[in-house]
């Protein structure tokens, strides 16, 4: 059983000036732990020291936004909507995290299905940010979510002509996929995909496309010259071809070699817990999947976690693996997958 990411549906990027506070250097580091603990997937203790900074006035806009990011990981979608509101209704906001603060109130909607508001916070930040790409790519995930075809066509259709990238074909692509539309956004990856390569970034670009879309001797092709050309993202996008081949022997060498030349990728760690687990090397894949989550982000984290239960599974430890899955299903509650991993392995431990 292989968990494989979805592309994350979106990309927000926020950057603020910093912020000097006199006096309050112990409190400040208090508020940077808080973000440590976010970006490394501790958000029940990341969710409860935003709340302390709350509670002290600390940077008010920025904690709620930290405790509400918290409560989105947390799979606690009307909690986070609500936080993201409290900050959106402190003062003097910058534009930029106005912007953010939307964004995400939007997406805790959606993931709530609460699509009326989400519709309304998108409404707002297409009139105020015009024809920002990932703006329009929210609208239309939401108007999607509502059965709006034409409306999601026509925002999908606006955010790609605004950011013809690779990464906004795969964006769209993932999010029709996700609604059982994958002819709809096949071609986004189809036109992404008609250029010449040139460098060694348009051949890997282009290598993962071929991947998405399942052709895996063409993603070879393109990401061995890629590779060639110096790309080391190549490198762990080719061992994913290979996985997918079933050619463990090779994708573990391209994890291996990506791992030596510096690049501690959770993905890499992934993969070779992949190729253990095909080869029945069931401790090695754990103590792979240990070290990836040491360097994982919130996609690969959940990846790996997925990958653990699996491991225990097949270790015929019916017992940890439904604990680590009862883990695993409050830290990712829209996996259905995974609630269906549970309730069988309940029944393998005798509970009804």
């Amino acid at each position: 059983m292989k968990k494989t990411g979805r592309i994350l549906k979106l990309v927000l990027v926020f950057s603020a000036a910093a912020v000097l506070l006199s006096g309050c250097g112990e409190d400040r580091r208090k508020y940077d732990q808080a973000g440590k603990d976010l970006e490394q997937g501790s958000y029940e203790y990341a969710l409860a020291e935003y709340l302390e900074c709350v509670e002290q006035g600390l940077l008010p806009a920025r904690s709620l936004r930290g405790a509400g990011l918290s409560c989105l990981r947390l799979g606690r979608y009307q909690e986070a909507a609500e936080y993201f509101s409290r900050a959106l209704g402190t003062e003097k906001l910058e534009k930029a995290l106005r912007k953010d603060l939307l964004e995400y109130r939007a997406t805790a909607y959606l993931r709530n299905g609460n699509y009326d508001q989400a519709m309304a916070d998108c409404q707002v930040l297409v009139a105020e940010n015009g024809k920002d790409p990932q703006v329009l790519f929210l609208a239309g995930s939401v108007a999607l979510a509502m059965d709006s075809y034409q409306e999601a066509s026509a925002d999908f259709t606006e955010a790609y002509k605004n950011d013809s990238s690779y990464d906004m074909a795969l964006l769209i692509y993932e999010e029709y996929m996700s609604r059982g539309m994958e002819a709809d956004g096949i071609g986004y990856l189809e036109t992404a995909n008609s250029g010449e390569p040139k460098t060694a970034d348009d051949y890997c670009d282009q290598g993962r496309i071929h991947y998405y879309m399942g052709d895996y001797s063409a993603a070879a092709s393109s990401l061995s010259t890629a590779m060639n050309k110096g790309s080391t993202e190549a490198i762990l996008l080719l061992g994913m071809v290979y996985t997918a081949q079933n050619n463990i022997a090779n994708a573990r060498i391209m994890y291996e070699q990506y791992l030596n030349k510096g690049a501690g990728d959770a993905k890499a760690y992934n993969g070779l817990a992949l190729c253990d687990i095909a080869e029945g090397s069931y401790d090695a894949a754990l103590e792979h999947i240990a070290a990836g989550i040491k360097t994982s982000n919130t996609t690969e984290m959940q990846n790996l976690l997925f990958n653990e239960i699996v491991v225990y599974e097949k270790r015929l430890d019916f017992a940890t693996a439904k604990q680590k899955a009862e883990e695993y299903c409050i830290m990712f509650p829209d996996d259905q997958a995974a609630q269906e991993e549970l309730a069988f392995l309940k029944t393998r431990v005798g509970e009804s």
